[in-house]
């Protein structure tokens, strides 16, 4: 499959994350190879990927470290989060009866017009149009 892949927060989380080593270098592979005419990422995974690095890691990274990994993912493209995209998504969410959380990332994904979703918290394989859900991680557990 080609096109545009979204990078939801769990992959960049587990790319700073010790604690989980084969899913550290699986992520740390995937954002090494990333590049902002083919990956895609969200104003809410900066997000939640700086509070997540800082706050909820059994050894929280430093905020300059973590700063500096937000303005390194900031190099990829940034889909913008805007009202359209808040109602898109609560359409997603009331259909699929998918967290607003998880269904504003999809609408992320499908507006940067991304075919792949790399996320450990969505169904493998759900798929909303051209948009198919992949788990980077499938099998390391």
């Amino acid at each position: 499959m080609t096109g545009r892949t979204f990078i939801d927060t769990n992959v960049v989380v587990y790319a700073m994350d010790d604690a989980a080593p084969a899913k550290q270098a699986r992520a740390q592979a995937l954002i090494a190879g990333a590049c902002a005419e083919s990956h895609v990422i969200s104003p809410q995974v900066l997000q939640e990927f700086f509070t997540a690095v800082t706050r909820k890691l059994a050894r929280p990274v430093t905020l300059e470290d973590a700063t500096a990994a937000v303005r390194a993912l900031a190099r990829l493209t940034v889909v913008s989060a805007d009202a359209e995209l808040v109602v898109a998504a609560i359409e997603i969410h009331r259909r699929y009866q998918l967290s607003l959380w998880d269904a504003l990332i999809l609408q992320a994904a499908l507006r940067g017009g991304c075919t792949r979703l790399l996320s450990e918290d969505l169904q493998l394989g759900f798929r909303l149009g051209n948009l198919v859900v992949e788990n980077p991680f499938h099998g390391l557990d």
